[in-house]
Formats: C-alpha cells, structure tokens, sequence
C-alpha cells in the first residue's frame, strides 16, 4: 500500500481506470466462450451495473460532495451538489442527443443521423455510460488529496473496485449480442473491450480538473453521480425491464449490485 501512497493522484487514477477498463476486456473475453445471453441472465447484469452506479452516486459521489462543500464553500451545500449533479445529467442528455448510438435491445439508431453500422453504434451507446464511470474514478482520486494516509485513498479504491466489478457484465453484454448478430469472436470481443477505452480518459481529466482547480471538487463529485443517475434511469433500468415478463431477475440483480457497493463503500470509506 506504500508505494501506492507515493505516486501521485493522476497517476493513482489512471492505474484505476486502466484496471476498470481490464475488467470491461474480461468480461468482453466472455464472448470466446458463449455465443449467446440467457435473457434472464442479461437483464440480471444490467440490473447489477444499475444497482452499483447507484449505490456509488450517493455514497462515493453525492455525500462526499455535500460534506466538502459543508467545509470549504461559501455556497450551501445543497446548491452545490444540485448545481453539479444537474450538470451531470445535463451532459449526459445532451450527448445522448448529439453523439450516434443504438441500445442493445434497441432497433432503432438515437443521436444525430449516422450511417455507422450497428456493432458500431453499440460500443458507441456504452461507451457514452463509460465516460461518467471514468469520471467518477478519477474524481474519486483527485479526492485524495484531502485525504491523510492509507485511510484517505481507501474511498477512492471502493469507486474503482465497484465500478470495475459491474464492468464485468458490461463488456460480455457488449461482445455476445454482437457475435450473436454475425461478428467473429475477436471482433466481438475488440469491439467490447472498446467500449471502456473512454474510461482511463476521463478518470485522468477528471482528476487533473480537480487537482488544478480545488474548489470544483464537490463540483465534479457531483457531476460524476448526475451523469451517472443519468445514465441509470435513461439505459440501464429500461433495458433490463425491456422484456417485460420475469423482470424480477433485473430488479434482483440491481438489489446485489447496491448492496454490493454500499459494502465496498462503507467499509473501505
């Protein structure tokens, strides 16, 4: 743990996201294995990836942010954190508008006409929930700098330990549907993984931002959880409840994943 408390935020958090994006290629690597995805078992996993982006919002983002602003800003806390979560969001509507894209369960491309192919717009549609998830890493280990010791960058590590963890999923939701339509394995598989390159690249902004300018912080910690709420109630729940029959299988899945970040919260944090 010492040499991780030597290196410095930026670097801290480019390891994290490259060890997120790891995950998304691991669980894309499913797709050597399986050509298809019980129905079930998908909607579990995105209920999963749902119940994690959830859980991580409030306890590793919003309470953060509301506590730091309670200490640091002029500006009542509630300001800032509404300030900066509706910012979230309203970026990630306003890329869910302008950037091509099409939803796994989805026929229909969404963003400005494109004549990209399919695959294509997939990895696009995941990729854009990956960018909010790589922000919040790398917010989370700018962070640290207000932390003291091992018990500072602990919080920081649940982030990238929850958000690499429902990762797993993602990628295999990305690589199967696309081997199921045609693709070959490799293919498949490159495509998924793709889809968490934008991760290490917004973890490394996120927390150079925060690091050259501190006062945005509870700012960006907000930010990150609005983007990701956003991407919650816009993609995830919709798509794991999208078949309409057996959903309980999405909603128990979404139950572990919070439950499974809340531990990694409060018990690192």
């Amino acid at each position: 743990m010492n040499w991780l408390l030597s290196l410095d935020n930026v670097t801290l958090a480019l390891l994290a996201t490259l060890f997120t994006w790891g995950m998304t290629a691991l669980g894309a690597a499913m797709v050597f294995f399986f050509k298809t995805i019980n129905q079930h078992v998908l909607n579990a996993m995105l209920g999963f990836a749902a119940g994690v982006m959830i859980a991580a919002s409030f306890w590793s983002l919003l309470a953060p942010a509301i506590a730091m602003a309670e200490e640091t800003s002029s500006i009542p806390a509630w300001l800032v954190a509404s300030i900066g979560f509706l910012s979230g969001a309203f970026f990630l509507w306003l890329a869910d508008r302008l950037i091509p894209h099409m939803h796994i369960k989805d026929d229909q491309p969404e963003g400005l006409p494109s004549h990209l192919r399919r695959s294509v717009l997939l990895v696009l549609s995941i990729t854009l929930h990956n960018i909010p998830e790589g922000l919040a890493v790398g917010v989370a280990f700018g962070a640290v700098v207000h932390g003291v010791g091992v018990e500072g960058i602990l919080p920081a590590i649940a982030v990238a330990l929850g958000i690499g963890i429902q990762n797993f999923p993602e990628g295999a939701a990305v690589s199967v549907p696309l081997r199921r339509e045609g693709l070959s394995r490799f293919k498949s598989f490159m495509y998924g993984q793709a889809s968490g390159v934008v991760e290490p690249i917004a973890g490394v902004i996120g927390a150079y931002l925060v690091l050259l300018v501190k006062p945005i912080l509870p700012y960006a910690l907000a930010f990150a959880a609005g983007a990701m709420i956003y991407v919650v109630v816009e993609e995830l729940i919709p798509e794991s409840q999208s078949s309409h029959k057996d959903t309980h299988f999405a909603t128990i899945g979404c139950i572990v994943g919070f439950t499974i970040m809340m531990i990694l919260d409060v018990a690192l944090g």
